[in-house]
């Protein structure tokens, strides 16, 4: 593999870090500080068995070609490229910040890429350890996994989900607690010590709120429509529905649901089916039809419609950040989120011919606090833009694989 590098941006970042992390987590001592800090025994806040802490963001792009199984690592720190095991007939790759997902017709491979964060709320634990190939879970045609710090739960095509033990996973096993009774509808998500979920037949859902157990614990009176798309932000989780969005949160226990709607009849093509957005922030994309792109602002409970050329991607990194839209000239565009009006481009990034709309292998936008990654499959390449700096191209990789599929960790 070839890297091209215009700018060298973690030094600083680096730095910054390093001191935020050490003044936050001295914070956290106790009273008896001084007698733990002596005593040869003592785990260092933060300390995890096998791990390395960093005082920067531990960024790695997973990478897969379906047709020939080649599944790469891409290490944004070293630019280091790691392969991993084949894994063939993939339709789609997701990820829950650490782990891969590689969901194939006959189930779903698990990556794990050595990089996370553990997010303290005043302060975040960046980490990296070993590549390691988990293996597959093995209950059959897995299509959604979604995941907290102790599950994650496999949803299948028939509403079936599966509860398989985290801390079992980062140790390289693949260990299911239980099945819960189900069937539910779309993903079930973890959220806040249980599991959110879509009961009920037709095309209208209710949301139930279940253990760890599987037992339904509350019943917010909220109902949704065609539900389709999530996402968990720091405001609650967002579920999409056909007239827009429930947003759900937990406080002192108690399950609430709000609706947050789109304002207007917005015909089936053009809803929101899917979000994409950077892991911490509270500002949502999801492709508006063919030609223009939602943006949810979870904060302020508002849905924005930008009008753009083509959509075959769109992502942003929120507060303030432009949104940007991978179109099907092959360039990246980027768009103020308040007037819909373009502030830049690229030159074409993409090699051959790019259609809006193109399903799951489509070219993706991942988006970190810096810098956004494009993968161009038939050109063997992955794009480091700086969107800061009217969306420079930072840095290219050069890969030996087409990395049809693409999801960013570490964040």
């Amino acid at each position: 593999m070839t890297v091209r590098r215009n700018v060298t941006p973690w030094a600083s970042a680096a730095l910054v870090l390093t001191a935020l992390l050490a003044t936050s987590c001295s914070g956290e001592k106790s009273n008896d500080a001084r007698a733990a800090t002596s005593s040869s025994s003592a785990t260092p806040h933060g300390y995890v068995e096998g791990a390395q802490e960093a005082a920067e963001q531990q960024s790695r792009l997973l990478l897969n070609d379906p047709d020939s199984g080649s599944s790469r690592v891409l290490d944004l720190i070293t630019g280091k490229v790691h392969k991993t095991a084949r894994v063939k007939g993939a339709a789609r790759l997701s990820t829950d910040g650490r782990f891969g997902y590689l969901h194939a017709g006959g189930g779903t491979h698990v990556l794990d890429s050595g990089a996370w964060m553990v997010d303290h709320g005043d302060h975040v634990h960046y980490y990296r350890a070993a590549i390691r190939d988990v293996g597959a879970l093995p209950a059959g045609r897995q299509s959604q996994v979604r995941s907290d710090k102790a599950v994650s739960a496999a949803t299948d095509e028939d509403g079936q989900t599966v509860l398989y033990d985290r801390s079992k996973l980062e140790k390289g096993k693949i260990a299911s607690s239980r099945t819960l009774a189900g069937p539910y509808t779309g993903a079930v998500v973890p959220y806040e010590e249980h599991l959110l979920a879509f009961a009920g037949e037709g095309g209208t859902k209710k949301l139930v709120v279940l253990d760890r157990e599987g037992k339904r614990v509350a019943s917010p009176d909220a109902e949704c429509e065609e539900p389709r798309g999530d996402a968990v932000t720091r405001r609650g989780v967002v579920l999409g529905c056909a007239d827009g969005a429930l947003l759900v949160r937990e406080e002192d226990g108690a399950f609430t649901a709000e609706e947050i709607l789109y304002g207007e009849e917005v015909p089936a093509e053009e809803r929101a089916a899917s979000f994409s957005r950077r892991p911490g922030s509270d500002t949502l994309t999801a492709p508006a039809g063919n030609d223009a792109v939602w943006v949810l602002d979870v904060t302020e409970r508002k849905w924005t419609r930008v009008d753009t050329g083509p959509v075959v991607a769109a992502n942003t990194a929120g507060e303030g950040s432009p949104l940007l839209v991978l179109e099907s000239d092959g360039s990246l565009h980027g768009y103020d989120i308040a007037d819909g009006k373009e502030t830049a481009r690229t030159k074409p990034l993409l090699t051959g011919e790019v259609r809006a709309g193109t399903g799951s292998r489509a070219p993706v936008i991942e988006i970190d606090r810096s810098r956004a990654y494009v993968n161009d499959a038939k050109g063997k390449k992955v794009f480091e833009i700086d969107y800061n700096d009217d969306l420079r191209v930072a840095r290219t990789f050069d890969l030996d694989v087409e990395p049809v599929l693409m999801a960013e960790t570490g964040r």
